[in-house]
């Protein structure tokens, strides 16, 4: 009868040990688990952020080669000349050489006089979505003296070219 009581009691010994020990694996395999959720959450946020860039950069990469450009004087006519604003841009002052293996970019000064805001819509709309990869360095926009509802702009615009 002890020998039964004594072996009983060491089953029942055993069996807390094991199910203690099992209890402490499903704990710290819940506590793993939860964190790789967490880890699996911030990828996906990453993913969703890389696809993004991705697109971007492809999309930029794409205009490099969409239209043949002779240079930035090229590339501003085409974007002023639809608007019907070529006769609104004063003066055109070349910045740089021109592109070289080393400076794949042509760089000039806009000096754009008597527009509306509207015309400035629409110039800055198209240069974002010019053919070609055209990128404003600098802006700057003041009211004219003449007119207080218009506006004069002198940018810096750069051309990248396909290298």
């Amino acid at each position: 009868m002890k020998r039964t009581l004594l072996v009983c009691s060491g089953v029942v010994l055993c069996a807390f040990i094991i199910a203690g020990f099992l209890l402490n694996t499903l704990s710290s395999a819940e506590n793993e688990l939860a964190s790789l959720n967490t880890r699996y959450e911030e990828m996906l946020k990453l993913k969703d952020e890389f696809l993004s860039l991705k697109q971007k950069v492809q999309r930029l990469e794409g205009k490099k080669h969409l239209i043949k450009v002779h240079g930035i004087m090229h590339a501003v006519d085409e974007v002023f000349e639809p608007l019907g604003l070529k006769d609104k841009i004063k003066s055109v002052k070349l910045l740089d050489e021109k592109p070289s293996e080393t400076q794949p970019e042509e760089r000039a000064e806009l000096n754009i006089q008597s527009i509306s805001m509207n015309e400035m819509v629409n110039i800055l709309y198209s240069i974002e979505n010019a053919p070609m990869l055209l990128v404003i360095k600098k802006i700057n926009i003041k009211t004219s003296f003449e007119n207080p509802e218009l506006l004069n702009i002198t940018m810096t615009l750069s051309l990248v070219k396909a290298g």
